[in-house]
């Protein structure tokens, strides 16, 4: 029955790759939208360089592969983060998830999207303008611009071996008004997106591998445009070095690489690779580096675990280099009892 159960899931994401990867070398660049579900929430996985899929764990996996909710090893944790992107958009995010024993891990899930002041203008009719006109009209501050995400997810162990998880959102965007010929229309719209993911320890040593596709959905119209979700497939590795370095290591030091291939449906395929060193499972510092972006790529991060009236406490900061734009940084704490 567990061979069976791996042969069905692995078929199911073959299936829904497929179409992904057929794009493959193909550069399909803003022909997507709720573009902001590809922003990477979590301080740690962006440390890594977003080579996340074999690593996450506990409800923070909920955001990269949500077979990862299933190594949850206590009875609760609960994730907070907050990430100050690009052009003053703030990203707030939580989750929480509940370990159910023999029924598996199920979890909960929350997003919301800041865009900051968004100003809207209108053309200025011909019939207006004069020489010394800008040629459009502003329309002052706009009040309904913003995403959110609100999902339930469930995990299971098939076995010591194999994980599987997957995430049910309710995912919307509002973007304004447009005005028209036939008057205003709120560019708003909302859709039910699904996530997939799955983990398998092979057995060598603390190797394992994990696959997810992420934002599996229907097409979102706005107008007259239809558009795709941000559709991501990805496959990742990870192993703690010192297992083949040094084998007699205390199970307290961990040095964790990540490699991950990841292709979305609106670029080109992207390697990402991130390290971390645990010390005495108190301090990690962690670096990473993601390729082919057409700006920045190299972060790095830390995170102190200290342990807080019986309960585990995780906090962590990651810091990103962008070319253009300011740098981003991230914060989150999350609890574990």
């Amino acid at each position: 029955m567990k061979r069976l159960y791996i042969f069905l899931i692995i078929l199911l994401i073959g299936a829904m790759a497929s179409p992904l990867m057929a794009q493959v070398g193909l550069k399909k660049v803003g022909q997507s939208t709720m573009n902001f579900l590809q922003v990477s929430l979590s301080p740690r996985a962006s440390s890594f360089g977003d080579a996340y899929t074999g690593v996450g764990t506990g409800s923070e996996a909920i955001f990269y592969n949500p077979a990862g909710l299933a190594e949850l090893d206590t009875k609760m944790d609960a994730f907070f983060t907050s990430t100050q992107w690009i052009a003053d958009i703030q990203y707030i995010a939580a989750a929480a998830s509940w370990n159910l024993n023999t029924i598996g891990v199920v979890g909960v899930s929350f997003m919301s999207v800041d865009y900051g002041d968004i100003y809207g203008t209108s053309l200025m009719p011909s019939s207006q303008a004069s020489s010394d006109d800008i040629g459009y009209i502003d329309n002052g501050l706009m009040d309904n611009v913003g995403a959110l995400a609100i999902g339930v997810s469930y995990a299971r162990a098939i076995s010591a071996k194999f994980l599987i998880g997957a995430n049910m959102r309710y995912v919307r965007q509002q973007l304004g008004q447009s005005t028209i010929s036939t008057g205003s229309v709120d560019n708003e719209a909302g859709k039910l997106a699904f996530d997939l993911g799955l983990k398998y320890y092979p057995g060598f040593k603390s190797f394992r591998f994990g696959m997810s596709i992420r934002n599996f959905a229907t097409a979102v119209k706005h107008q007259e445009i239809t558009a795709q979700l941000p559709l991501t497939f990805a496959l990742g590795a990870a192993i703690d070095v010192l297992d083949i370095v040094a084998p007699d290591h205390s199970q307290d030091n961990v040095m964790t690489l990540a490699v991950e291939f990841s292709h979305p449906n609106n670029y080109t395929e992207r390697v990402n690779v991130g390290l971390e060193y645990t010390l005495m499972q108190m301090l990690s510092v962690r670096c990473g580096y993601q390729s082919n972006l057409d700006f920045g790529g190299l972060s790095a991060g830390f995170g102190v675990c200290p342990s807080v009236a019986g309960k585990k406490v995780d906090i962590s900061y990651s810091y990103s280099a962008f070319d253009v734009f300011d740098s981003v940084n991230r914060f989150s704490i999350k609890i574990a009892y």
